[in-house]
């Protein structure tokens, strides 16, 4: 049996998620744009749980966007806004330690002639407030700084970065598809603009996603995908109700168990990060210890690579960045930006904890990685030069 310690990369479906989803694999099959009786009452399903999701968010129900990722989403958020406010302006703000999809999204558009500032962060992975207020000039039209980092966990001062924004006019995006169901997410307390968040990190299927809008933004965002009128003319394609079922009950349950999830998932990955910094010499939490998500602990093994670590543990699922970046053999660039020695970062693994990890996977899943650290460090020369 493996110990699934990798719920940042996704969650299992949470079974009552798969319960209500699965009428709409069956009778309740129709398209809800079509205008018959069995379509109009599958449009009202859809839009009651926009209306949940909304809820879990303090958005309102027309502001919820339902797309096929948080890729898309970020992808949606950040050039649709790019494109709409070309004739205000070219400049973008984001940081070193994004997500892919908002980094590539970024790169893609100084290829269009946009300008992009890439913040740095400290060692904790938390921008500067002081670098960002000396980003912003007239031609800045997007803020977009995730809510918590998908690597290391780092929670970044979302609302005191609004209120920076917002005295100069300026639009926010943020990535909060790591914070979703581990923290409190409320758009008003944020002050965004515009949210990302995924089904799949949640306890919902993959293939689901959200993107909030202010409504205001609404009425000058340009859609990357073209076609029908769907989601108010931002996202064109035929909803994928089941899927949007799920996302609704998963974050109907976020509403009604966030805090005892918080508590319980907190709980487990304190026992196994202590457990591991006490017990194994020459391991490092990086990030910030207390500023962060209650599922994510990025640990490194010093004189050892992580990958190697991961295939004499293979018991326990972790994975040794995000698990977009799964391709690559370069060292996360979060590390990097934290700046942790290169070496180094190649021993780093992300665990991330979830709803239905206990204390007892945790206990076992430190005794299986002292045993194989151990193993990899006779073999290591760099342990054995020290």
């Amino acid at each position: 049996m493996y110990i699934y310690f990798d719920n940042s990369a996704t969650t299992p479906i949470d079974p009552r998620v798969v319960e209500a989803m699965q009428p709409y694999f069956k009778e309740k099959f129709a398209n809800p744009s079509s205008i018959h009786a069995l379509g109009r009452e599958i449009r009202e399903d859809v839009e009651k749980a926009r209306e949940t999701v909304a809820k879990s968010i303090k958005a309102e129900p027309q502001e919820i966007i339902f797309t096929a990722s948080g890729s898309e989403s970020d992808n949606l958020a950040i050039k649709g806004v790019a494109y709409g406010l070309k004739h205000k302006g070219n400049h973008i703000i984001t940081s070193k330690i994004e997500h892919k999809a908002v980094l590539e999204t970024c790169k893609f558009l100084e290829k269009e002639g946009f300008e992009v500032t890439y913040l740095s962060v400290d060692k904790n992975g938390i921008i500067d407030i002081d670098e960002l207020k000396k980003a912003i000039k007239k031609e800045t039209i997007l803020i977009s700084v995730m809510l918590a980092n998908n690597e290391i966990g780092t929670i970044q001062p979302i609302e005191e970065i609004s209120k920076i924004a917002r005295e100069h006019d300026v639009l926010v995006h943020t990535d909060a598809v790591q914070a979703m169901g581990k923290m409190e997410v409320d758009v008003n307390k944020l002050g965004v603009h515009l949210l990302t968040f995924s089904g799949h990190k949640i306890y919902a299927p993959k293939g689901i996603g959200v993107l909030y809008v202010d409504e205001r933004v609404k009425e000058f965002m340009v859609p990357v995908i073209h076609g029908g009128h769907h989601e108010y003319g931002l996202r064109a394609g035929t909803e994928n109700v089941p899927y949007i079922i799920g996302l609704a009950k998963a974050c109907e349950i976020i509403d009604n168990e966030l805090e005892s999830d918080i508590k319980k998932i907190k709980e487990v990955r304190d026992r196994f990060e202590s457990r591991i910094l006490n017990e194994i010499p020459e391991t490092i939490l990086n990030g910030h210890k207390e500023k962060r998500v209650c599922s994510i602990s990025n640990i490194t093994f010093k004189y050892i690579e992580g990958e190697a670590l991961m295939v004499y543990a293979n018991e326990v699922c972790c994975s040794t960045g995000s698990a977009c970046t799964s391709d690559s053999v370069d060292a996360s660039h979060v590390l990097y930006a934290i700046g942790v020695d290169p070496v180094d970062a190649h021993g780093a693994l992300r665990f991330s904890f979830g709803r239905f990890n206990t204390l007892e996977e945790a206990d076992k899943a430190v005794e299986i990685i002292k045993k194989s650290v151990e193993k990899l460090r006779m073999m290591s020369p760099l342990y054995n030069k020290k």
